[in-house]
């Protein structure tokens, strides 16, 4: 890949959509008291960066003589989306793979893009057994498989986020830093290769879910590892396996660059920027933006920073879920296994312990059998996590019996 070849694939990209913004973002600038730039994916035609790479190699494919085959591609998210629109634009048949768990609106938005072009099977309840039917229908039928981020084109395609970067960046500034997203890897190795000549390495810093550590493993161990359990929660970068083509791009990359987010701080992110800003981002889409709050404000003050906003196909059904994590992340909401003596006048004993900012969200009787005790699950939010401490005071001092479980992931799970 060559900053000439980038280019050219950046002015091929104007036939299919303008330059994505690139928006200096007050409200985060105040902050940090740095310049936080942020380069707008979720407003590319399929809301996610997805497009270009795919872009890329059904252009430099069908210029080779693939015009006349099937192209293939397994993915329940952007990549999906990002290669039906493809199919579109360049008139040619594309069949995409999907689990049969893939909710009805992925399934229904991909089918819109690729509208006339496209049929999508739906196999396998897990990723992997779809993609293997992916890559059976290729051989079966002497397809082309576009994989989602594993390919050279694809990391071209990628690359072309930092031309416009660079095009679009007041004459003569140089970012300090530049935030990246990381799932598969192609996003990073495109914009590090592009930007190799102008970004010092040391200014390159890349976000991943806490749950699909697949970079951060694979540079301590100094090869590519596959990851034996990834959250799914992250559902744009959860990747068992960064791709060996983008691995051997950010091999040289030290381990302390790779920042992991846990999941329940993304959420404090998707919601804060819903509220304040209005933008609507997914959870890969938060990433870059979780690793800025995460940073020492006196080390980044004052910085030139580009952060990278890769998607926003957010499905609201999961609003309520993010609100929850985002409060339990900020220390708001807590879930307590209280144990309730059986008596009357009991229930309004426990009321008086509650503070005059404490709300409560659950209140539900595990056990409801005992002669003299009940098992009570309670959810309590607050207006400022201290609050809780005067609580639990509370509790104690009242000879209550009390376990707080909201980090208790196993029973968090089953209860919660």
């Amino acid at each position: 890949m060559t900053r000439h070849d980038v280019e050219g694939a950046e002015e091929a990209m104007r036939s299919l959509f303008p330059a994505t913004p690139l928006q200096l973002n007050d409200h985060l600038s105040a902050r940090y008291g740095a310049d936080i730039w942020l380069k707008r994916e979720d407003l590319s035609p399929v809301r996610s960066y997805k497009i270009r790479g795919a872009f890329n190699f059904f252009r430099k494919a069908i210029a080779e003589g693939a015009g006349g085959k099937t192209f293939v591609c397994a993915s329940a998210g952007n990549h999906a989306q990002g290669f039906a629109f493809i199919c579109r634009h360049f008139g040619v048949p594309g069949v995409v793979f999907m689990p049969v768990t893939t909710p009805q609106q992925k399934i229904d938005k991909t089918r819109m893009f690729g509208a006339g072009f496209i049929t999508i099977e739906l196999i396998g309840d897990f990723f992997d057994q779809c993609y293997q039917a992916a890559r059976d229908h290729v051989d079966a039928i002497g397809g082309v498989m576009v994989p989602p981020f594993d390919h050279a084109d694809i990391i071209e395609g990628q690359a072309t986020v930092a031309a416009e970067i660079m095009q679009q960046l007041p004459e003569g500034t140089v970012p300090d830093m530049v935030v990246l997203p990381v799932g598969g890897g192609g996003l990073a190795a495109g914009i590090t290769g592009f930007l190799d000549s102008i970004v010092p390495k040391s200014g390159f810093v890349f976000a991943e879910p806490a749950g699909a550590p697949s970079l951060r493993r694979s540079l301590e161990a100094g090869q590519v590892v596959t990851l034996s359990k990834v959250d799914n929660f992250v559902d744009g970068a959860a990747v068992a396996r960064i791709g060996d083509l983008n691995f051997a791009a950010l091999k040289d990359f030290s381990v302390e660059q790779v920042r992991l987010m846990p999941e329940n701080a993304i959420c404090v992110t998707i919601q804060e920027m819903l509220n304040v800003e209005g933008v609507v981002l997914e959870p890969a889409g938060a990433l870059s933006l979780t690793a800025i709050a995460a940073m020492d404000r006196e080390a980044i003050k004052g910085k030139t920073i580009v952060a990278v906003v890769s998607g926003g196909n957010f499905d609201f059904e999961r609003l309520p879920d993010v609100k929850e994590r985002a409060m339990r992340y900020a220390g708001l909401k807590k879930y307590f296994i209280l144990r309730l003596a059986q008596r009357p006048g009991a229930l309004r004993d426990f009321l008086n312990l509650l503070g005059p900012h404490d709300d409560i969200a659950r209140f539900e009787y595990l056990k409801k059998s005992a002669r003299n005790f009940g098992s009570i699950l309670i959810g309590i939010e607050t207006t400022a996590p201290e609050n809780f401490a005067t609580l639990v005071a509370n509790f104690e001092n009242a000879g209550m019996g009390f376990e707080d479980i909201t980090e208790n992931e196993i029973l968090a799970n089953l209860i919660i």
